[in-house]
């Protein structure tokens, strides 16, 4: 019984170690940098005059 406990507790130490160096990992590459932006962005309209587009030719004449 005791060889499972010291089995199960060396898993979890592992498996918390793992999910650290995950989370570190993941704040040092930027991966939080923006969390606003993308959820105000699907917002936006698509209609807005400040969202530049690419200009038909034939509409200049």
């Amino acid at each position: 019984m005791t060889a499972i406990l010291i089995y199960l507790l060396g898993m979890a130490v592992v498996m918390v170690i793992v999910a650290g160096i995950g989370i570190f990992w993941a704040i040092k590459s930027g991966q939080f940098e923006d969390m606003e932006g993308p959820a105000q962005r699907i917002l936006m309209d698509d209609d807005d005059p400040r969202i530049p587009r690419y200009s038909d030719s034939r509409s200049n004449r």
